[in-house]
């Protein structure tokens, strides 16, 4: 019985190392299978990794323009501020100015160490404002244009090359750094 009980036995021994190779191999196959289940899901996600990264990307473009675009328009805004504050100060110094011409007209006969004063000083106020941008509205003489002059007055026009343009500046009109911030008043031919 020995060597039946041997042979069993190397017969189970070998049935045995065979079911453990089938073992095995079935083991294999399964890591296999899950190592080809992983990359494909790697597969798949790959793609929607690359498209969360064009979204991340492009919304990050989207958000540098659109800070540029804020710094640029609070930069224009506050130079119009800027530019409106000193408007006001200059438009309250127009009535002044008006003030030392009609002086200055009114001296003129008179030759005097007084008036070469006053022309003096309102040629430094006039030098001054033109400096921070105010220029005059020439008036006179010109095409009546009613996006720059106010009409005062309509007066029968001396010569017909006259008609419809500016015959005399009641008040002179003013443009700071390009935008009128006072109409010339004038008198219109007809």
């Amino acid at each position: 019985m020995n060597n039946k009980q041997e042979r069993n036995k190397n017969e189970e021994q070998s049935s045995f190392k065979d079911i453990q190779k089938e073992t095995n191999l079935a083991e294999e196959a399964q890591d296999a299978a899950v190592s080809l289940e992983k990359d494909a899901k790697t597969a798949v996600a790959e793609p929607a990794i690359e498209e969360k990264l064009a979204e991340a990307e492009d919304n990050y473009l989207r958000l540098a323009a659109e800070f540029d675009n804020y710094r640029k328009r609070m930069a224009k805004e506050r130079l119009e501020l800027l530019i409106t504050a000193g408007s006001d100060v200059i438009s309250g110094l127009l009535p002044v100015l008006d003030d030392f011409e009609r002086a200055l007209n009114a001296l003129q006969p008179m030759a005097s160490p007084e008036t070469e004063g006053i022309k003096l000083i309102y040629d430094k106020l006039y030098a001054y404002l033109q400096s921070k941008g105010l220029q005059q509205i020439d008036a006179l003489g010109a095409t009546m244009d009613t996006d720059c002059h106010e009409a005062v007055a309509n007066v029968p026009a001396p010569t017909p090359e006259q008609k419809g343009k500016v015959i005399d500046e009641v008040q002179h009109g003013y443009t700071l750094n390009g935008k009128i911030i006072r109409y010339a008043k004038v008198v219109v031919g007809s």
